[in-house]
């Protein structure tokens, strides 16, 4: 697909930030239900962000950016690296697709594991602390 194609459809001047962000999550093949999950958002929130009620935060919009394979840049203006324009056609075999779709699954658990991992070094430092002081 020719980059000025998929511009023109995710343009800063023809989609808003709310359309770029339902559009990668599409791509991503995501349910609102589920990027809110894969969050910590409420569906309500997210339903907000792409209705363009509300924006995220700048560590909920890197979350984003990273769960849906898309640059922040993409996201706020809809220059850089995002999604191609519904319809597209593209290139890639059954087989990239599919290399291309664990790639996004590995980084979307790496970053919930990663989430886990912060709540759990932040507990242990509560219990710790707790301990010193008693």
């Amino acid at each position: 697909m020719a980059p000025e194609a998929q511009s023109d459809w995710f343009s800063e001047e023809a989609a808003t930030f709310g359309d770029r962000l339902a559009g990668a999550r599409e791509a991503a093949g995501m349910s609102q239900a589920e990027l809110a999950r894969r969050l910590g958002v409420r569906l309500k929130t997210l339903v907000d962000w792409e209705n363009d009620f509300a924006d995220p935060r700048s560590n909920r919009l890197q979350m984003v950016a990273g769960m849906l394979n898309v640059s922040i840049m993409w996201l706020l203006t809809g220059r850089g690296e995002g999604v191609d324009a519904p319809g597209a056609q593209s290139n890639e075999t059954p087989e990239a697709r599919a290399l291309i779709d664990e790639l996004r699954l590995l980084r979307t658990e790496a970053l919930d594991l990663s989430h886990r991992m912060g709540r759990l070094e932040k507990r242990l430092r509560s219990v710790l602390a707790e301990k010193t002081t008693a």
